[in-house]
């Protein structure tokens, strides 16, 4: 059994998409699921209260706060967070517990875009390898409670970068496994902002991590060049 966690901010549109497709594509029958809300100003709330079997919770916006929430609320072992518009392959509840029993304490699935585009279709082949520059958060991470708690779980002065920053300490624990099973991210974010130019801004993020920028330096970037 895993907790499942979900952070959210205005997603009415497909929330539900993806609580079904968790009930439907699980082993387990009690797996628990929690939804952290950031502040949603439509109907994301409503809709996530009156779906059984979700513990909601509310926290300020920004995923790494949100994901250090649904870590707090947990009460199983093996914690899981994923995206909103992410979505795991059969099974992938029995996949994580296997990795877990076989000893690997973290990792995350490959990785395909629900759009076909060369490129796109590329960087979700690149998934298959087990290095940190082929990481990202829309792959969804598994991890041990233990672990969590032992690197102090996701750094909250990360409003963009957060998944990277946190997996890359992964790494230098040589605590990660990549699942040889691929989950399906939207393509939503290519579609609206163009193919180049959000795989230009996102280079630019990680190449300026890699210089020294700040975390808020980051975020200003982030905001200038994607999300205005």
């Amino acid at each position: 059994m895993i907790s499942i966690i979900i952070p959210v901010f205005n997603e009415e549109t497909g929330i539900l998409g993806l609580l079904d497709h968790l009930k439907n594509n699980s082993t387990f029958s009690n797996n628990e699921i929690i939804v952290v809300d950031g502040g949603s100003t439509d109907k994301t709330p409503e809709i996530l209260k009156n779906y059984p079997g979700v513990s909601f919770f509310s926290s300020e916006k920004g995923r790494a706060k949100q994901m250090n929430t649904g870590a707090k609320n947990a009460k199983f072992e093996v914690l899981y967070f994923l995206h909103a518009d992410s979505y795991p392959p059969l099974n992938f509840d029995k996949l994580i517990v296997d990795e877990i029993e076989s000893g690997n304490v973290a990792g995350c699935f490959q990785m395909r875009f629900d759009m076909d585009h060369w490129w796109l279709n590329l960087m979700g082949w690149l998934t298959k390898f087990n290095h940190k520059a082929c990481r990202g958060g829309d792959q969804s991470l598994f991890i041990t409670r233990n672990l969590f708690i032992d690197i102090k779980g996701f750094n909250e002065t990360f409003v963009v970068y957060e998944d990277n920053e946190f997996i890359g300490r992964l790494y230098m624990k040589n605590a990660f496994k990549v699942i040889p099973e691929s989950i399906t991210t939207s393509a939503r974010k290519y579609e609206e902002i163009g193919i180049w130019k959000l795989q230009f801004c996102f280079a630019n993020i990680y190449l300026k991590r890699i210089m020294g920028a700040s975390p808020e330096e980051l975020h200003q970037y982030y905001k200038r060049k994607i999300n205005p």
